[in-house]
């Protein structure tokens, strides 16, 4: 290499040492002018995903300990402890738990309460209520089974067209359309 091939390297080499010390020196300046921000951007990252860390856990902790309660309850359906732990720890699986016991039971007055709740267990709740009570039950669960209660009980009242009109409702391809037929068939005399 020439002398002249030389310079002409170590120049390059000098500027690119520049530009690489000018960066830094832009970089220091911009952390010195928001250095602030810089931290509590970091801060609020680390506490954001630390919290929602601590929040699964505690959330584990509560599904654990309704877990526990609920399987305590099989065992002893009388341990007050247990159902007031399954009441604080998932009121959802709580509620689900009494609508259990109160069909299983046989007891229409303690579906009364859970008739308020606005997911499909309120509409369960108020079926099996009105079942319980002796009377048809409206349900969008058991829509077509209520259709053909509705209709038992007006034939049993004497009322053809009313039942005719309620089996009508029915689909063809609904479990119960099988009775369907047969109680349309009863009300053709």
């Amino acid at each position: 290499m020439s002398l002249k091939d030389e310079i002409n390297y170590v120049k390059e080499e000098l500027t690119s040492d520049e530009k690489l010390l000018e960066s830094a020196f832009r970089l220091e300046r911009l952390y010195k002018k928001h250095k602030v921000k810089i931290w509590a951007v970091i801060i609020l990252l680390v506490a954001g995903f630390g919290g929602n860390a601590l929040y699964g856990v505690y959330q584990d902790h509560r599904l654990a300990q309704a877990n526990q309660a609920l399987l305590t309850l099989e065992k002893n359906p009388a341990d007050t402890a247990a159902l007031k732990q399954l009441e604080n720890n998932n009121p959802k699986l709580y509620a689900l738990y009494r609508y259990s016991t109160a069909v299983d039971q046989g007891k229409a007055e303690a579906l009364k309460p859970l008739e308020s709740a606005g997911d499909p267990l309120g509409d369960l709740a108020r079926y099996h209520e009105a079942v319980l009570s002796n009377r048809p039950g409206d349900s969008k669960y058991y829509h077509d089974l209520s259709l053909v209660e509705k209709a038992y009980e007006a034939l049993k009242a004497g009322k053809k067209e009313v039942a005719r009109s309620q089996l009508a409702l029915v689909s063809e391809n609904s479990p119960v359309a099988g009775i369907a037929r047969l109680l349309r068939h009863s009300t053709l005399k």
